[in-house]
């Protein structure tokens, strides 16, 4: 049986990932649905895959943080609890990380390797060029975006699917959250 792998991102209408400006986390619309809902996704048996430069700015994030920023929400510390595997060839332990593997190789065949192998889901949340290379190869099950009602146009930055390849979308899950978030759930497949 192979192992499924979520892409799980983060945008704002129009493509980003993250913002800058005096925009905060989770672009300050974040209430208790989504908190709740985030908690559900990964307070259960995983296992995580990044690229090195969101796995970075995680460790970053975490130790720049305090207890009760939104750094530390319940869903993250669920997420860092969770085995966990990055792809770098740059990296190296210890790492600020409770079960961390640096993977060396090709992120398709970590990923092709973990799918086969694994008991459990694999996620990945951000590591956006990655992922997009992941999609192009066929080994990504399901995209989730989280749609957060803001547009970033001027100071949006990491577009999501900038660069990607053509997919057509199925959409087989969706949600409304906190009133206007909204959680689509995607089957990607390579378009043409």
């Amino acid at each position: 049986m192979t192992a499924t792998y979520t892409f799980d991102v983060f945008s704002s209408l129009d493509g980003f990932g993250a913002a800058t400006g005096d925009w905060t986390g989770y672009w300050g619309k974040q209430g208790p649905e989504l908190l709740a809902r985030r908690l559900e996704t990964y307070d259960q048996d995983l296992h995580m895959v990044f690229g090195a430069t969101t796995f970075t700015a995680f460790i970053e994030m975490l130790a720049g943080s305090t207890e009760d920023s939104d750094v530390r929400d319940p869903w993250v510390t669920a997420m860092v609890n969770t085995p966990a595997t990055v792809v770098s060839s740059t990296l190296d332990g210890p790492l600020d990380w409770p079960d961390v593997t640096i993977a060396r190789e090709d992120a398709l065949d970590v990923v092709a390797r973990l799918k086969a192998e694994s008991a459990v889901p694999l996620r990945s949340h951000g590591s956006l060029a990655m992922n997009r290379a992941l999609m192009a190869a066929g080994l990504v099950d399901f995209v989730q975006v989280t749609l957060f009602p803001v547009v970033t146009g001027r100071n949006g930055v990491d577009p999501v699917f900038a660069g990607a390849e053509d997919f057509d979308l199925e959409l087989v899950e969706q949600r409304t959250l906190d009133r206007d978030i909204q959680e689509l759930i995607y089957r990607p497949t390579l378009h043409g």
